[in-house]
């Protein structure tokens, strides 16, 4: 099975959840920069999620770029990852909406640690359909970036409870952790095509 149309619809669904994002921010009524004060915590929640969406994206197309062959087991694990993904719009619309109070921001980082699970589950289905001396297995190795990322959500939304903003720092640093695109797989990719070359 082709990874081709895999990644293309891929790319499809992203780039709308981020159109969607953007059009929670509701064009001001007025012409004065005091108008565009209320619009501030929108804007926050989308500049996060668009970062967020953005660091998928781009590990996902580094993933995709690993693999060799697509089981229909890796198709519906992609779209389990979609769709916790395209639930992102609504989230943080919500979460700017009500100026990060409590449950939009609890059910935010809910949403972040189910799309970062579903993200393992896609790595998981791709390392067992290529095998355990795949390119994947070897870059990604025991993922402790991905499994320190879901402790931070399970403590960020924990914290929510004590003060929203706790909840929000801790989705941040994660963002921050993941904002440097990871390099594992570009770099087993050039360590394999050094092999390759001298063969």
């Amino acid at each position: 099975m082709n990874k081709g149309r895999l990644e293309a619809f891929s790319d499809g669904v992203i780039a709308i959840i981020i159109t969607i994002m953007v059009l929670e921010i509701k064009v001001p009524g007025g012409e004065t920069l005091t108008t565009l004060k209320p619009l501030i915590p929108k804007f926050v929640s989308y500049i996060l999620s668009f970062v967020y969406v953005g660091i998928y994206w781009n590990n996902h197309h580094h993933l995709m770029h690993a693999v060799k062959k697509v089981s229909g087991q890796m198709l519906w694990a992609n779209l389990n990852f979609l769709f916790w993904l395209s639930l992102f719009p609504v989230a943080a619309g919500w979460m700017g909406e009500n100026h990060f109070a409590l449950w939009p921001v609890v059910v935010y980082g809910v949403v972040l640690f189910l799309a970062a699970v579903s993200y393992t589950i896609l790595v998981m289905v791709i390392e067992k359909t290529e095998g355990e001396n795949s390119l994947v297995v070897n870059a990604i190795g025991n993922d402790s970036k991905g499994k320190i990322s879901l402790l931070f959500y399970v403590a960020g939304v924990a914290l929510s409870f004590i003060n929203p903003w706790f909840g929000v720092t801790f989705y941040f640093i994660v963002a921050c952790i993941w904002f440097i695109p990871d390099r594992r797989i570009e770099q087993a990719m050039r360590q394999q095509n050094t092999i390759d070359e001298k063969h």
